[in-house]
């Protein structure tokens, strides 16, 4: 039996409680995407794809079956899909779609219903949208009003029925109903985020949209509901600066949201109900990130918060406790085993036990 399916084995019985299942992390320096299994720690690193991605990893995420893996990546196709089974790893690489994203990608995600795979890039359109079903379709027609310069992140919302956008320049972030297409473009918020926007995301309910974007105060939160509300008041505590990609989301219950960013403490994590409550004590000074944090995740269960970051070992992962905080930081990969350089997105994968 080879050691990758003897670990998944092994893991299957969740030995330590809590999520069981892969944690992905795309990085650069090749092979631009390292996966574990993960159970109570990281396991042996699964071997790399036969074909890897063309260069720089920026963004990756699983299906929502947990059957398929993307990365977003610099350099043509921009874009590369894999099958993917727990315990075994990378199939042979999907045949690239006819048309490619238009320059470097830095955001990839599947819609709810995995029917459809979205593209954030460098480049007009700057979002580009295909059709999957193992396997790109025929791309989408571009929206009528694309994002208005190069756009960093991309996410569906929980229902499938709308998608934002991301993105440099003119209010930041840009929302189109969905329906295997672009609809017409939302109104832009009223009160629009600091600055480029680096990453989106949709609370668990789909009723709140997170911003991660430079400029002061770094993070924006708006109600949605079909059009977005009046920006959330600021966090009493601001996080600290924002360049380059960098990841928002929420917890599963909706009860948390995180932030990474690109001065000490490199993650920050408030309780969240319809606004900010009081910030989470940082992780203790030896276990903060070792630079930028460049994404950050929580794990399905919402036991573990995973954050890429600038400098080796380029990812940490903390048990995570509503209410609580952060727990002490797992053990880092085994040191042939860490992604090879610079950590820029995070996904774990679907399954949890």
């Amino acid at each position: 039996m080879d050691p990758n399916s003897l670990k998944a084995l092994q893991g299957a019985a969740g030995a330590g409680g809590g999520y069981v299942g892969d944690i992905a992390v795309a990085h650069i320096t090749s092979p631009y995407i390292s996966v574990y299994p993960w159970d109570s720690g990281f396991g042996a690193k699964y071997t790399d794809p036969s074909t890897t991605p063309a260069d720089d990893g920026w963004g990756v995420a699983f299906s929502p079956d947990g059957t398929d893996i993307a990365v977003a990546h610099k350099d043509s196709p921009y874009i590369s899909v894999y099958p993917w089974t727990s315990g075994s790893g990378f199939g042979t690489k999907y045949t690239d779609p006819s048309t490619t994203p238009a320059d470097d990608a830095y955001g990839v995600a599947f819609s709810p219903d995995g029917t459809d795979i979205a593209v954030a890039h460098d480049w007009d359109p700057y979002i580009t949208v295909y059709p999957w079903s193992s396997g790109f379709g025929t791309k989408y027609a571009d929206p009528s009003t694309i994002p208005a310069w190069h756009a960093y992140g991309v996410a569906f919302s929980p229902d499938g029925a709308d998608i934002v956008v991301a993105h440099l320049s003119a209010y930041y972030i840009s929302a189109y109903p969905w329906s295997s297409g672009f609809g017409t473009k939302y109104a832009r918020p009223s009160i629009n985020a600091g600055g480029t926007g680096r990453g989106v995301a949709f609370s668990p309910d789909g009723t709140d949209i997170a911003v991660a974007h430079d400029g002061t105060p770094w993070i924006s939160v708006y109600p949605w509901s079909s059009g977005f509300g009046t920006k959330y008041a600021d966090p009493s505590t601001l996080p600290t600066s924002v360049d380059d990609k960098k990841g928002v989301t929420f917890s599963p219950d909706g009860a948390d949201i995180a932030f990474s960013h690109s001065s000490t403490p490199y993650v920050s994590v408030y309780p969240w109900d319809a606004g900010f409550g009081t910030k989470y004590s940082d992780p203790s000074t030896p276990d903060l990130p070792v630079g930028t944090g460049h994404d950050v995740a929580f794990s399905p269960d919402g036991t573990l918060l995973a954050v890429p970051h600038q400098y080796s070992p380029y990812i940490s992962v903390y048990p995570w406790t509503s209410g609580s905080g952060f727990g002490t930081k797992y053990a880092n990969p085994s040191t042939p085993d860490l992604p090879a350089g610079v950590g820029h997105d995070v996904a774990f994968s679907p399954a949890a036990v």
